[in-house]
């Protein structure tokens, strides 16, 4: 390792603004066996993909259809 770095050219993270922020979400657990049977199928790991799901909704401005009966 070097004793000194020289930073001066250095640009800001363009991902900075997309980083994740760890929550605790409370999730029934037959939504998460969908989640990870659908993730298994995908090659990803389900709580990627319940992001990116959520990811989408939210960019999509989806609304929920709120029937009850």
């Amino acid at each position: 390792m070097r004793k000194h770095y020289d930073f001066s050219d250095s640009k800001p993270n363009p991902y900075a603004s997309k980083l994740k922020k760890q929550i605790t979400i409370r999730i029934d657990e037959d939504t998460i066996e969908y989640f990870k049977a659908m993730a298994e199928e995908k090659g990803l790991p389900y709580q990627g993909l319940i992001n990116l799901y959520l990811r989408d909704c939210a960019q999509t401005h989806r609304q929920l259809n709120l029937e009850w009966q």
